[in-house]
């Protein structure tokens, strides 16, 4: 036992550091996939419940490509076909020139794409449970429908979507680990790695297992808390 737990040491001898470096790089990508994804899929319930009939056929058929096609192939076409079509595309202005997409940066436009897809959902179910009155009511008042948005239907959408919302996070963590395909150094990437070394496949996804367990953990925490925060007022008037 104590010969496994020194494989977890930091310094040449051990993996401690690279799987360490991995986790922050799933922690980072996640991260950075939230907002990109909630602001998608903020936009995608919007144009879904739009009046008009193109925004509405459009976010449907956003959210009906991206929720039907697997993670891992929104991937490859985000980061191979990007490739394809950024270099086609240079090579319009300076022939023979090349393009390579950035293996980060391809990760969170597909897993923002991804969650975008999955929190309009959430999302417009949100929008459509602020009641109608309220919006009507503000607009008698004059309010400008960015000013209903803003202040009438977004603090109350906000409240209705965090439990679906917090989620989609946690598949987004998950999900994270798909990346390591494409050469991303991530937790599973590194996991993948030690385990090729030390042919201690047991081990070390037991880590990562453990690892990934504590992430789903802290947030569960963190968004309890959001979700406390954002319904005290709320709880409040129904005790009355």
């Amino acid at each position: 036992m104590l010969d496994l737990l020194r494989l977890l040491s930091f310094g040449p001898d051990g993996w401690g550091d690279e799987i360490l470096a991995g986790a922050l790089m799933t922690i980072e990508l996640a991260l950075a996939s939230l907002p990109a994804g909630i602001a998608i899929g903020l936009a995608v319930a919007l144009a879904k419940d739009s009046p008009f009939f193109l925004l509405r056929a459009a976010g449907n058929l956003f959210t009906t490509v991206f929720r039907g096609l697997p993670e891992l192939l929104t991937l490859f076409i985000v980061y191979y076909g990007g490739q394809m079509l950024l270099t086609r595309l240079a090579g319009y202005v300076v022939e023979g020139a090349t393009i390579e997409v950035n293996q980060f940066v391809a990760g969170v436009v597909a897993l923002s794409l991804v969650l975008g897809a999955f929190s309009s959902e959430v999302l417009l179910a949100a929008i459509r449970a602020v009641p109608r009155g309220q919006k009507e009511a503000a607009s008698a008042l004059g309010l400008s429908k960015f000013r209903i948005f803003r202040f009438v239907t977004f603090p109350q959408l906000w409240r209705v979507a965090l439990p679906g919302l917090s989620n989609n996070w946690m598949v987004l963590l998950k999900d994270t680990s798909l990346v390591s395909v494409i050469a991303i150094t991530d937790l599973m990437r590194q996991t993948a790695i030690a385990v090729g070394v030390t042919k201690q496949p047991f081990f070390f996804y037991l880590v990562a297992c453990l690892i990934y367990l504590v992430f789903s953990g802290l947030s569960s925490v963190v968004f309890t808390r959001l979700e406390a925060r954002a319904s005290r007022g709320f709880k409040r008037m129904g005790g009355h």
